[in-house]
Formats: C-alpha cells, sequence, structure tokens
C-alpha cells in the first residue's frame, strides 16, 4: 500500500521535516502547500499583475494558491493538519474541514494547549497528535501495522 499524504498548516516550525525524516522507509509520498512566505503572499500579484490595494493583494494570491492547496487535498489519501503557537492558521482550520467534507482521513497536530479551542475540528479528525512523532507512528501503524517499540 502506498500512501499520499498532505501536509497542511502551520509554516514557521520544521515539524514537515521531522515527519518525511521520520517516515523514511516507508511507502509513503508527501505535498504541502508553498511553505516559503513571501511567495505564497505575493504569488497572484507576481503572476497576475499588481494590485494597488493590500485586500485584492491577498485576494489574489489566496485565489492561485487555492488552486495547488484543492489539488493536493483532493489527491490526499491522509491529510495532516498542523496548528501551532505563535499564529493563527485560518487557512489549516479551512484545509481540515474541506479534506473532512471531502471524506479524507485527517490527523490534526497542536500542542495540548490548543485541544479546548479546536474540538469542533478534533471531532472531524481521525487522530489528534501533540507531536510529529506521533503522525509518523500513525502513518507506520497504518501502513505496517506496527505498533511503537
Amino acid at each position: 500500500m502506498t500512501l499520499s499524504v498532505y501536509l497542511s498548516g502551520e509554516i514557521h516550525t520544521d515539524w514537515r521535516e521531522q515527519i518525511i525524516e521520520g517516515a523514511k522507509g516507508l511507502d509513503v509520498t508527501f505535498n504541502s502547500p508553498v511553505t516559503d512566505h513571501e511567495a505564497s503572499d505575493d504569488c497572484g500579484v507576481t503572476i497576475l499583475g499588481q494590485e494597488p490595494d493590500k485586500f485584492w493583494h491577498d485576494h489574489k494570491g489566496a485565489m492561485v494558491n487555492a488552486i495547488r492547496t484543492r489539488k493536493g487535498l483532493s489527491d490526499a489519501d491522509i491529510v495532516v493538519v498542523r496548528f501551532g503557537d505563535k499564529y493563527k492558521q485560518w487557512n489549516a482550520a479551512f484545509d481540515a474541514g474541506y479534506a473532512a467534507a471531502l471524506g479524507k482521513s485527517l490527523i490534526v497536530l497542536n500542542p495540548p494547549e490548543h485541544q479546548h479551542a479546536l474540538k469542533e475540528v478534533h471531532a472531524a479528525a481521525l487522530a489528534v497528535a501533540q507531536e510529529p512523532a506521533q503522525v509518523v507512528q500513525v502513518l507506520r501503524y497504518v501502513l505496517t501495522g506496527q505498533l511503537p517499540a
């Protein structure tokens, strides 16, 4: 069995790299949004033309990014959504809801202090993890049936 995993959410820490590194040797492919913050913010105006109003600047970027995000979420077997400490990841909440609506297996990754705030998101998830290593353990179990040592 091969799994396609989409890694969504917070872009300011190395959680994606931890999961990808931990999953080496497993039959998993990973995809994610563009994690270069500047490129993500400016893709719309760089490709489609400048906007004097910041609202339309952001809107163009969000729409162009949505093409990639929707494709990634649609193609994924499993969607991992990370909610971090420092920033509010409103896009991650959208991705979690969209993935759930598509019937995708959803793993939510967040620190314990966010448990209450994310209770509705957790209700849509099949697993709620607090550490990237736990996500790797879920992937390993799904693919091999093996529990962690």
